[in-house]
């Protein structure tokens, strides 16, 4: 695993992903684990295909914020029941969360894309600024986080 991210190089990742066919979710995740040179499965990039459009289009939460949360998890979740860590991954979902809603208008797919079509253009370069959006802030808080755990070990 790296920090030593380029912050133009994992947009133009997330980008690329997103314009070849992946989603948000699953371009988020492509991003940061190419980026960030995480042993992560293609697994993870499955199970969050699924998310996009609001869970398989029902319109709520936005696939780019449950990516990103999954990621973070990914670095700072529990796999222990009980594992205390769990309110370190639950405090920086939380500060993603907020990130999130205040720069972006919101955190449902509907609400972020309201009038626009599925599958238009419109809503495709709207989506891909809440992708890059998304990457860069993640990525910032990842950073941060791995650091300070590399400086207290």
């Amino acid at each position: 695993m790296t920090t030593n991210i380029n912050a133009e190089q994992l947009k133009k990742d997330a980008q690329d992903a997103f314009h070849s066919g992946f989603t948000c979710s699953e371009s988020v995740i492509y991003a940061i684990r190419k980026n960030f040179e995480l042993d992560m499965s293609d697994d993870a990039i499955a199970m969050s295909s699924g998310f996009p459009w609001g869970l398989g289009g029902g319109g709520c939460i936005c696939g780019a914020l449950a990516g990103s949360a999954m990621c973070i998890g990914f670095l700072f979740g529990r796999t222990v029941p009980g594992d205390p860590k769990i309110d370190r991954c639950f405090k920086l979902t939380h500060e993603f969360h907020d990130y999130f809603k205040e720069t972006c208008g919101g955190t449902c797919c509907r609400v972020l894309t309201r009038g626009m079509e599925k599958n238009s253009p419109e809503r495709k370069a709207h989506c891909a600024d809440i992708v890059d959006s998304a990457v860069t802030k993640l990525s910032e808080i990842l950073i941060r986080e791995i650091e300070k755990d590399n400086i207290s070990e």
